[in-house]
């Protein structure tokens, strides 16, 4: 009995600060968040995660502080779902796959996907069902250097769903670099041999997370893009001098850079090419697919970029601009809306800085990266990772309500997530 009144005052207290917190988020405006509160050690932030994003999204400055805070389960729930036995009907539920076409325009254009993973298992879950629609289909290349127990429980999930694959064929370290091009050249062939038909297949990394709706991409692609390629990037000017040494090192960040690392070629690209420098991301044609697998120049290409730093920002681009290439746009620029990220050189520029982190001079998303990223007119964002977690818990919960606002017949009940009625509607529209 002694205990249980020790322990009163203490829950008491605790509950009038959850209180005064969810009054705080509701009510506050930007101009009035001028001094940090204080906060205790840990809280359940009211009716989370949704009301602490609603707050993020619609930038009350005293969000971000309260979310350092807050706990964050939903990773560790997702891996729980993967790791209990059951059916994959119970999975696809738990995890809240969307199992229908949302629209007859969406089910008569395929996409294909291409996502290349190593770590964070939750991550690449939650990527996954963000880009998941039954008509779409999605080979997963899993690096041959990840735990067994992580490519076990990936090969769990992908047995789920018969439009999702992992690749025939796994690189070593192909996140970056040749490898990763390889990694990419690996899926596109299983993706042509596959009995699935697509139109375009668009490529990821785990650290991606998409900021439109499978709807809005089509829209973009058959609006800017009809039976063209994605591939920005431009002839490096002579002028652009080398950071690095010619010696083979490959890098990181999982992203674009505006700079090429090579001043010059050890030996002179084949068939004449003009080489050009720019994103490892791409949205390309079935029949440019078809072409870089069968092409003598793409093949003698692929041969030559195993000597060069970052191949994978120059094989697409300089392919694409083939004038005799399926869907090449041969005066294409750095236009393309493909990734949302926020360089560390752009700081002031094109952004007003990174709320979370640096990592190799890319914005490692925080809480206060949120904003910007759902105002970008990019298809995807880079880079998210789980030192900040509740970055994707949030932007998932914003983009399925824009999915399933955007649906044209009705909505199953798990394809919601949970408390989503607690979020902001009026941020999607």
């Amino acid at each position: 009995m002694s205990q249980l009144r020790a322990t009163k005052p203490g829950l008491l207290v605790c509950t009038a600060i959850c209180i005064f917190i969810f009054i705080y988020l509701r009510n506050l405006t930007p101009e009035e968040a001028e001094e940090e509160p204080t906060h205790p050690a840990v809280v359940e932030c009211g009716f989370y995660p949704d009301e602490l994003c609603s707050a993020l999204f619609e930038g009350k400055e005293v969000a971000p502080q309260i979310a350092k805070f807050c706990r964050n389960p939903h990773g560790s729930e997702i891996l729980a779902h993967l790791h209990r036995p059951g059916n994959c009907s119970r999975i696809s539920q738990e995890l809240h796959f969307i199992t229908r076409p949302l629209s007859a325009e969406e089910a008569s254009f395929s996409l294909a996907y291409i996502v290349t993973i190593h770590k964070e298992l939750a991550m690449f879950v939650q990527l996954l069902r963000a880009v998941y629609v039954p008509q779409n289909v999605y080979c997963i290349h899993v690096d041959e250097k990840a735990p067994k127990k992580y490519k076990t429980a990936v090969q769990s999930l992908v047995n789920c769903f018969e439009n999702i694959f992992i690749s025939s064929k796994r690189e070593k370290m192909a996140y970056t670099g040749f490898r990763r091009l390889q990694a990419d050249i690996n899926c596109m062939r299983d993706l042509v041999h596959s009995k699935f038909q697509w139109n375009y297949v668009i490529n990821l990394c785990g650290q991606d997370f998409p900021i439109k709706t499978n709807k809005e991409i089509i829209h973009y692609i058959r609006s800017k893009w009809k039976d063209k390629n994605i591939t920005p990037g431009v002839i490096q000017s002579p002028s652009i001098k080398s950071k690095t040494s010619q010696s083979h090192l490959e890098f990181s960040p999982e992203g674009d850079i505006y700079v090429s690392p090579n001043a010059g070629f050890k030996v002179e690209p084949p068939h004449n090419l003009t080489i050009y420098f720019g994103s490892a991301y791409y949205v390309l044609t079935r029949k440019f697919v078809e072409f870089v697998l069968t092409d003598i120049r793409a093949k003698d290409m692929l041969q030559w970029s195993q000597d060069i730093h970052g191949p994978e920002r120059h094989y697409w681009v300089t392919l694409n601009r083939l004038k005799d290439a399926p869907g090449s746009t041969p005066n294409a620029g750095w236009e393309g809306n493909i990734r949302a990220v926020k360089w560390r050189n752009k700081e002031g520029t094109v952004h007003e800085g990174c709320k979370g982190h640096y990592a190799q001079d890319t914005c490692v998303y925080g809480p206060g990266d949120l904003p910007w990223i759902i105002q970008s007119p990019s298809l995807f964002a880079n880079q998210f990772d789980s030192t900040e977690p509740l970055v994707v818990s949030c932007l998932e919960r914003w983009h399925r309500l824009r999915v399933l606002g955007q649906a044209e017949g009705p909505v199953e009940a798990h394809w919601h997530f949970q408390r989503e009625s607690h979020f902001n509607t009026e941020l999607n529209r």
